[in-house]
């Protein structure tokens, strides 16, 4: 399970709500069918992983990953085996007998999961654990972390606030926002089906274009920069209403050239991402961006052709920022 959202929104309260670092003010908190809101912290058997590594400086990596098993007393053979297996598992043998200062940030956070993981607890809680990374270190250490997950079956209650973290990294997304859950889902029903405005614009990078508007008695959607048809989507049943259009730029089709299904737009800004590019266009007073693959030859002040895929467009309620189906 993944926690997602910007700064502020709880993601971290609710870690040290079930790790029991905070009092919950109400409501019920359940381990495996125990309910523990007033079970100490040290008996709740949850091991976290920190942003910061919080490994001891002065400890080796032998002794910082066997630490938990030396707090509960467990014979001298039995934890060196356990430490043996865990180094194996995550790539640590080399390195037992350095001090953390010795190691990079990946390697640290290896030894920092290393101590969780051998605690053998009922849930991990990892609080923005590749957050310090590098982004290609990011990359790799996202996939390990899926691949412990799955080798280890062990719940884990995952926070970020990067949406692409959550996304390859979640079975389930909660997107939280001020408290409060947007939505929760599979991370393709989050992208594909958002709840409301907020989940369509977190979700997704670049999040999602929107243009306010009506859908007019002909079933056509009209903006003061934009006129096309609602036909071949769901919004067409809201004949009247004030919407909000959404579409993401993957689903916006740009060309060189004008044609009477494409609506003329003028190109701002072009950002080269390898075999893809984003380009920035204005529709009169309204900003968009569109993803294009491939070669274009757009430069900035071209007048662009701009379709919208009609089976692709999203809508919102212009009051609530609600879905509309």
């Amino acid at each position: 399970m993944v926690l997602v959202g910007p700064s502020g929104s709880g993601k971290s309260t609710i870690l040290r709500l079930i790790s029991g670092l905070e009092n919950a003010s109400s409501g019920e908190i359940w381990i495996e069918g125990k309910l523990v809101n007033e079970v100490a912290p040290k008996d709740r058997d949850v091991a976290m992983v920190f942003q910061n590594y919080a490994l001891y400086p002065h400890m080796t990596i032998f002794d910082n990953i066997a630490f938990p098993l030396k707090l509960r007393k467990i014979a001298k053979p039995e934890i060196k085996s356990r430490v043996r297996e865990v180094a194996n598992l995550l790539g640590l043998e080399e390195m037992l007998q350095r001090k953390p200062a010795t190691l990079s940030g990946g390697q640290r956070q290896r030894v920092a999961l290393g101590r969780a993981i051998i605690r053998k607890p009922k849930i991990f809680l990892f609080d923005e654990p590749l957050s310090n990374l590098d982004a290609q270190l990011r990359t790799s250490l996202r996939a390990e972390l899926l691949r412990l997950q799955r080798q280890l079956k062990t719940t884990s209650v995952y926070v970020t606030h990067d949406q692409l973290e959550a996304m390859t990294l979640g079975d389930r997304v909660v997107v939280l926002k001020d408290g409060i859950s947007q939505q929760e889902g599979k991370p393709d029903e989050l992208y594909h089906k958002p709840a409301n405005r907020f989940v369509a614009e977190f979700i997704g990078s670049p999040g999602m274009n929107f243009i306010a508007g009506e859908i007019s008695d002909q079933g056509k959607f009209i903006s003061s920069d934009l006129r096309i048809s609602a036909a071949g989507s769901h919004g067409k049943a809201h004949t009247g209403k004030t919407v909000i259009l959404g579409i993401r730029p993957e689903d916006i089709e740009v060309s060189q050239n004008q044609r009477e299904e494409t609506v003329t737009a003028t190109l701002e800004y072009v950002e080269p991402a390898g075999g893809e590019s984003y380009l920035y266009f204005s529709l009169g007073k309204t900003r968009m961006v569109a993803k294009h693959v491939g070669e274009g030859g757009f430069k900035p002040g071209l007048l662009i052709g701009v379709k919208f895929k009609p089976d692709r467009l999203h809508w919102f309620d212009q009051e609530t920022g609600k879905r509309i189906e």
